[in-house]
């Protein structure tokens, strides 16, 4: 990322090739660096002499970017390496993204890279940015001085021809990362050196598909408790995925599997291009915010309105003023004006109380914590209303018109750094106004509507909870029982799919995992003596690894209360079954709240398990939170309030809270349990029922393969 000399394999002097485009770019935009060109029959490249061959170079560049013919890599690649060259990117596209033959070539890229010590970024990639050393290794121009937001991304359109959108937005990148196929530098390693970065202070990731999840998480949780992460994943849907499989060929997971790991890595999670930058933006920008109290000022009432509404809806408060606060704004606005929160000037010109009086008030008072602004504006508006006041102003041009109105916004901008305190602000006028390039020139985000201001600050309340978040502490794996692994493997053996509920209760036990107390039986009497031992009322389930789902085929009789039942249950069980099998004779659990735990496994992320509500109704709410494995008894708590009937965990219509340290220590147990026995491909563990406070597993079903 700060090579002091760079070539380029590629680079000519056709401007319709994109190896010159990127060439131009560091040549034109103010790298100080050494550039070498290297052309087969060029001799002078864009002004500069080139090389027929890397061989032929005078120096080992420290960075070398390869815009050849996909059949040319491979050689030109080898060629740095013999030279000395330890660093590269390669742009060319055709490899693994392509298919079979793509995936061969793109392994015999890595194999020359690591024959001599190199790291790169790509193939098919878009380059890089260094805006402090104005280093631009893209095709776009890259103007302005630099800034403070990072982005890697599995798309290289989101680096490079995404330029003049930001400019126009004043979003400035300190560094900006296209990983391509991420064959040999992947978008975790990016993500590594954008967190260690000084100049760095937010990071952005667009996100296809993650190949190793469980570095994801680690690195990503070491950094955002000090920089915030955002992050954007595409990949959820059937048609996202074939997508990001066709172009990076990105490891896509289903949705719900993304929304998990980002909450356990502290990642923020977005949904639009354009949110990812503008609030990774005003993060990189504006200083953090303490608490989740926000001021908001306006001169409308829609938009003010609008704000409230949509900082409420993202947990944010908008508190009431005190009435010592109120006293002291009330006489600078009009009579009907609001004084509460907002604060509401109505149509008002005084700028100066809309963006700095007021608002300087605000922070000064301790009360909030942030402030989001609408309405300052200037010779923007000024331009709108000259048409219609040129005639009144005796014909005055348009330029001495709005020189009138100019106004020193030196207080209005240098807010935020005076009292530290995040400023976001909304208007509808573009760089074109005096406000909105003050403000964009001095790193306080300007959003062109309300609602995506309030939105925003959201993402800054978002990052609060993750740097109070309580320290994870690595969990420690317990020993390996013999015991559960004899159990799976005579399961193996004997070519079962899955272990029955006794067999599967069996080493949930083992593991401190607490389940109904039951028993197994063969026969009627074994049964009714079960009965007798566990005391009645009693549940009766057909017990077979062939069975895996029980509810609602007539396998499962409840609240049985006498040896007559039990006897009749078995023989209607029996019967529904089509065989002779076993029996469960298990303790009548009573309790309301039923939930569900479980596990499954994911390419790239191991492990994962599942909480959310249980019994008959998992499946059509699908309210449910899942993590990686190993969970820390931190990420085991945050996974009983991740879910949208959270409330029922505490006290609930008169009934008792949950023991979460318990409920949490299945949780954790199930994922012990699947990474000390990797032969587990599921678990499913419905209904845990809350007996009182306690949870009690009352099913449980273990899948193998």
């Amino acid at each position: 990322m700060n090579p002091k000399s760079v070539a380029t394999a590629g680079a000519g002097n056709n401007p319709s090739k994109m190896g010159t485009l990127q060439a131009l770019s560091i040549i034109k935009d103010g790298y100080q660096g050494k550039f070498y060109p290297v052309h087969p029959t060029d001799g002078i490249v864009l002004g500069h002499k080139a090389y027929a061959s890397a061989l032929d170079l005078p120096e080992p560049p420290d960075l070398a970017m390869l815009v050849v013919p996909t059949k040319h890599v491979i050689p030109v690649l080898e060629d740095f390496g013999r030279i000395g060259t330890r660093r590269a990117i390669v742009i060319t596209a055709g490899f693994k993204e392509t298919g079979a033959e793509g995936r061969s070539m793109e392994d015999r890229l890595n194999e020359i890279a690591d024959r001599y010590g190199i790291r790169f970024l790509g193939p098919n990639c878009m380059g890089m940015l260094n805006t402090q050393l104005s280093l631009n290794l893209t095709v776009a121009n890259l103007t302005g001085k630099p800034g403070s937001l990072g982005m890697a991304s599995q798309s290289g359109t989101y680096v490079t021809q995404t330029l003049a959108y930001l400019r126009k937005r004043g979003i400035r990148f300190s560094k900006a990362i296209s990983v391509g196929n991420e064959a040999n530098i992947n978008i975790i390693d990016a993500l590594e050196y954008l967190g260690e970065d000084e100049h760095t202070k937010a990071i952005i990731l667009y996100i296809e598909g993650i190949r190793d999840g469980r570095r994801f998480i680690e690195v990503a949780r070491k950094i955002t408790p000090r920089k915030p992460v955002l992050a954007q994943y595409v990949g959820g849907s059937g048609a996202g995925a074939r997508a990001g499989l066709s172009h990076t060929g990105a490891m896509a997971g289903p949705d719900f599997l993304y929304d998990g790991i980002f909450k356990q890595a502290g990642v923020i999670r977005l949904h639009s291009i354009e949110d990812l930058y503008s609030h990774g933006w005003a993060m990189a920008a504006q200083p953090p915010l303490r608490g989740r109290r926000v001021g908001v000022m306006t001169n409308s009432g829609g938009p003010g309105t609008a704000i409230s509404h949509n900082a409420d809806m993202g947990g944010l408060d908008v508190p009431r003023f005190s009435d010592d606060l109120q006293s002291r704004i009330r006489p600078l606005i009009q009579g009907h004006a609001s004084s509460a929160n907002p604060v509401d000037l109505t149509f008002h010109l005084d700028m100066q109380l809309l963006s700095t009086l007021i608002p300087e008030m605000i922070m000064q008072s301790g009360e909030v914590d942030g402030v989001i602004l609408h309405g300052a504006m200037s010779t923007g508006f000024m331009r709108e209303v000259y048409p219609h006041l040129r005639e009144i102003l005796n014909n005055i041009s348009e330029e001495q018109f709005i020189e009138t109105y100019r106004r020193d916004l030196t207080g209005a901008v240098s807010l935020p750094r005076k009292y530290g305190l995040p400023l976001l602000v909304s208007s509808f006028f573009g760089a074109d106004d005096a406000y909105t390039q003050a403000y964009q020139d001095n790193d306080i985000p300007v959003f062109d509507s309300p609602e995506k201001a309030a939105r925003a600050m959201a993402s800054f309340l978002r990052h609060k909870e993750i740097r109070d978040r309580k320290t994870i502490v690595p969990p420690a794996l317990p020993d390996r029982s013999d015991a559960a692994a004899q159990i799976i493997k005579e399961a193996l053996q004997h070519e079962q799919q899955a272990l029955d509920e006794f067999q599967a209760k069996r080493i949930l036990s083992m593991y401190g995992i607490r389940t109904a107390r039951e028993m197994l039986a063969g026969t009627a009497g074994e049964a009714v003596q079960a009965a007798r031992e566990i005391g009645y009322p009693v549940a009766a389930k057909a017990c077979s690894w062939e069975i895996m789902h029980k509810t609602g085929k007539g396998l499962i009789a409840l609240n049985l209360q006498t040896e007559k039942e039990v006897r009749r249950a078995l023989q209607s069980i029996r019967q529904a079954a089509g065989a002779n099998v076993p029996v469960l004779i298990q303790e009548m659990l009573s309790g309301a709240r039923e939930f569900v735990a479980g596990m499954t496994r994911f390419d790239g992320f191991g492990p994962c398990v599942l909480f959310g509500l249980g019994g008959v109704l998992t499946e059509a709410l699908k309210d449910t939170a899942l993590r990686s494995a190993p969970l820390s008894a931190v990420e085991a708590q945050e996974m009983l309030t991740d879910i949208r009937a959270g409330k029922l965990i505490g006290e609930f219509r008169g009934m008792p809270a949950v023991d979460t340290a318990a409920i949490a220590g299945i949780l954790q147990g199930v994922g012990f349990i699947a990474l000390l026995h990797p032969e587990i491909a599921e678990i499913d563990l419905n209904p845990i029922i809350i007996a009182g406070s306690a949870p009690v597993v009352a099913d449980a079903l273990f899948v193998l393969g």
